[in-house]
């Protein structure tokens, strides 16, 4: 630990009976005495040291720092006093033998690494943050690993050691938070003229293929559906577009995390193509979207997704219909599991599916606002890319 570095945290165990209080307070003086008694309370002070870290939260100034700021913020860790920097250019104002740990974000950004004058910046600003301690975290959380496997930008940093910050589970929930944390989305599930909604924008391998294979059986008659990227664009009906947004003009960023209920009234579930189907969970808003909506949801992803979704305290509708296309690792075979589900749910009764299934419905609404829930995931995933344990 750095020798500056002395904020003590005192906790207070105070037992009385049966009772135990905890409280914990941080204070820079000393007590006289880690053991008090009076009247039958015993108070032990235990003195623990306050961690501090520096963040310089954006190295070349290039990214998002503000929102990787506010995702570290949202993981509330206990013990751990944060400071943050976006600007390398202010650096020389503070004391970093004053911080426990020093940490860097890289914001892994693609198309600046064919700029020689940001590789000569990058470089020359990345060794000197390495004679002074500092440890390199390479930030992409809006994306998959595989989605950028090949980036050109991993090359420029051959020689330095880093962790890896990607979306994994909690990028999109934070996003999604934070996107519509002030509105109320309350649907009206009563009426259902389509079956599924089902929108497709980058034309990925995967999603090609169930398309492919839904079309082929007949199976999308009665939804709605979109997939943009194709070379003949397939286009959501004007009326169920998102307002403001020319249908025939749908943009490739910007809105895919804006939501307008009505689709999500008027279809049953929402058919999810997710952006990879790999054994790597990668969530992104196209599930956030119908929790939120309180809407029914088959996931065409990762294999052991809604596993995955499990663990962090979400229900599905396994009591509903077949979900074992999840435990398939094979994504061709996943694929032919869930046409065959789609078969399947030709004449299923959803009428009678949201009314039996409110609760579990509000159940996921409540638990993507939940903020303990929510903490306890972005905590795991800043421990881990901050290397903490």
């Amino acid at each position: 630990m750095r020798a500056n570095a002395r904020k003590l945290r005192y906790i207070l165990s105070v037992t009385s009976g049966n009772v135990n209080l905890s409280k914990s307070l941080c204070l820079l003086m000393t007590l006289p005495s880690d053991t008090y008694f009076k009247k039958g309370v015993n108070i032990k002070v235990f003195i623990e040291h306050m961690k501090k870290i520096f963040i310089l939260t954006d190295l070349m100034y290039s990214g998002q720092h503000l929102h990787f700021e506010d995702f570290i913020r949202d993981a509330n860790i206990e013990g751990v006093e944060f400071t943050y920097e976006p600007e390398y250019w202010n650096l020389h104002t503070y004391d970093w033998e004053s911080y426990d740990a020093l940490y860097c974000i890289i914001d892994h950004r693609d198309g600046y690494e064919d700029n020689p004058e940001f590789v000569e910046q990058l470089h020359r600003r990345i060794a000197l943050m390495k004679q002074n301690g500092f440890r390199f975290i390479l930030a992409r959380p809006w994306e998959s690993a595989e989605n950028v496997s090949d980036s050109k930008f991993y090359n420029l940093l051959q020689n330095i050691d880093y962790t890896k910050w990607f979306g994994d589970t909690t990028w999109f929930w934070y996003w999604m938070r934070r996107q519509h944390r002030n509105s109320t989305m309350e649907c009206d599930h009563s009426n259902k003229p389509y079956q599924y909604l089902y929108l497709n924008k980058f034309p990925r391998a995967h999603r090609l293929e169930l398309w492919n294979q839904l079309h082929e059986k007949q199976l999308l008659d009665r939804s709605l559906t979109s997939f943009i990227g194709l070379k003949s664009p397939v286009r959501l009906n004007a009326e169920y577009e998102l307002p403001g947004v020319d249908p025939n003009n749908y943009p490739f960023r910007g809105k895919d995390q804006d939501i307008y209920k009505k689709p999500y009234e008027h279809t049953s579930c929402s058919l999810i193509s997710e952006t990879n189907d790999n054994d790597k969970i990668f969530i992104t808003e196209k599930l956030w979207k119908p929790i939120i909506c309180q809407h029914f949801f088959i996931v065409h992803g990762n294999h052991l997704y809604l596993q995955k979704i499990k663990e962090l305290g979400f229900k599905t509708f396994g009591n509903y219909f077949d979900e074992s296309y999840d435990l398939e690792r094979d994504p061709a075979l996943r694929i032919k599991k869930i046409v065959k589900l789609i078969e399947d749910l030709k004449d299923f009764n959803w009428q009678d599916a949201y009314l039996s299934s409110q609760k579990l419905r509000q159940h996921n609404y409540n638990t993507f606002w939940n903020d303990q829930m929510y903490q306890n995931e972005v905590q795991k995933t800043v421990l881990k890319f901050l290397g903490i344990k």
